[in-house]
């Protein structure tokens, strides 16, 4: 029987129409496999709220004077800019899951993970934290994009409980060195 600090919870997989790439992508590979449309779209969003405000504002004025506008269009900015990110984020996360169509990053995953192996590198970064709290941080924020909308969690803990199976990236690797070798 494993003790509790070493005790590995395997993740539930949902079941999905295209392949489970992360079940828990650190905030950096959220961030770095985005697609020039999540930006387009996070953009649209972030400008929705202080347009719709303006627009509003417009239509049917609040006569609240002088000063009145500025401070509640700020606020109305400042809601766009996280709905933006939400946004953002949401997209790029839903095709680490398998959710939506993610073949370009199932490439770039590929491409990463078997440039590590060859490196000899951890494939998911190195941990400063202990394999207890890795195992708890990957508990937590697993699949926490679902819920982000009331509980902001996001992956800034490097740790190897993913929910994949990491040997297809070191048999890639193995048929790449064999591939250099003979050629």
């Amino acid at each position: 029987m494993a003790s509790p600090s070493t005790a590995i919870v395997p993740p539930k997989r949902a079941s999905t129409d295209y392949p489970l790439i992360d079940s828990d992508p650190h905030l950096r590979r959220v961030i770095g496999y985005a697609r020039p449309s999540d930006y387009a779209v996070a953009g649209a969003a972030a400008s929705a709220s202080p347009i719709a405000f303006w627009i509003m504002e417009r239509v049917s004025p609040s006569h609240v004077g002088r000063g009145g506008f500025a401070p509640v269009m700020r606020l109305a900015t400042a809601v766009g800019i996280l709905g933006g990110l939400h946004v953002f984020y949401q997209r790029s996360c839903q095709r680490f899951y398998g959710f939506t169509e993610n073949s370009r990053e199932v490439d770039m995953d590929m491409r990463e993970m078997v440039q590590k192996v060859k490196a000899g590198e951890p494939l998911y970064g190195k941990s400063k934290v202990s394999p207890y709290l890795q195992g708890v941080a990957a508990r937590n924020s697993r699949y926490s994009e679902l819920f982000i909308h009331v509980l902001p969690w996001l992956n800034i803990v490097n740790h190897d409980q993913h929910g994949v199976d990491t040997a297809k990236y070191y048999q890639q690797a193995e048929r790449e060195l064999e591939a250099e070798r003979n050629a």
